[in-house]
C-alpha cells in the first residue's frame, strides 16, 4: 500500500480525528490517529505488516513493538516476514520484555511502531533490545507524524527509520499548546495512561 492509499484507508473508517488531544508523549495536538478503527480489521492489518515489512527488504529474525498500540502492527509485520513477534511492557516506568521472550546477542530485530511523535517508546524498545546485545536493523512505523522536537542520527530513535506514511502534524507542550489558550477541551484517546 501507497501512502495516499493508506491514508484513504485511515480517513474512511474514521482513524483519523481532528480536535484537541494529549499525546501519549505527553504533547498536545490538533490531529490523533485512532488507528485500532484499522487494526481491529485483520485483513487491513495484515496489509500494514506486509508493506511494513517491504520497508526493511533485509532478514531479520524477530519484530519488536511496545505495547499496547503496536502490538497488532509487530504481529502482522512478524507474520509477513516469518519472524517471530515479541513485545515490550512497561513496568514501574520502564520497557521490559515479560511473558519469557527473549532475544539472542546474534539475533537482527526489527522494532514496529504504530505512530511516531517523539520516538519515546520506540527508542525504549531500540535500547532494551540492544542492551540484550542484538542487531537493531530499523523502526518501521505505520505513520511518522513527523515531530521536529526529534534530532540527532536517525532522529534520536538509535536505528533507521521508515513509515509508510509522514506528515508534518504539529504538537506543543502544554505550556505552549494554543489549543488550551483558546480553552478548547482535552482530549486523551491513547493507552498510555489506561488506568492499571
Amino acid at each position: 500500500m501507497n501512502a495516499t492509499e493508506i491514508l484513504d484507508v485511515l480517513s474512511s473508517h474514521g482513524a483519523v480525528m481532528r480536535g484537541h488531544f494529549e499525546l501519549s508523549s505527553g504533547r498536545h495536538s490538533d490531529l490523533f490517529v485512532q488507528k485500532f478503527r484499522v487494526l481491529e480489521r485483520p485483513r487491513l492489518a495484515q496489509r500494514f505488516g506486509e508493506s511494513l515489512a517491504g520497508l526493511f527488504p533485509q532478514d531479520f529474525d524477530v519484530v519488536a513493538a511496545p505495547a499496547v498500540g503496536a502490538v497488532v502492527l509487530g504481529f502482522a509485520t512478524a507474520l509477513a516476514s516469518d519472524a517471530r513477534s515479541v513485545f515490550a511492557e512497561r513496568v514501574d516506568g520502564e520497557m521490559t520484555f515479560r511473558r519469557g521472550f527473549e532475544i539472542a546477542p546474534h539475533e537482527k530485530v526489527l522494532v514496529v511502531e504504530d505512530v511516531i511523535t517523539t520516538g519515546g517508546s520506540a527508542r525504549e524498545v531500540v535500547d532494551l533490545v540492544t542492551r540484550m546485545g542484538a542487531e537493531v536493523i530499523g523502526v518501521a512505523a505505520l505513520l511518522d507524524r513527523g515531530d521536529p522536537a526529534r534530532s540527532g542520527p536517525h532522529g534520536g530513535l538509535g536505528a533507521p527509520l521508515r513509515a509508510l506514511v509522514t506528515l508534518e502534524v504539529k504538537s506543543w507542550e502544554p505550556s505552549e499548546c494554543p489549543l488550551c489558550a483558546a480553552g478548547q477541551p482535552l482530549e486523551d484517546p491513547g493507552s498510555r495512561r489506561i488506568a492499571r
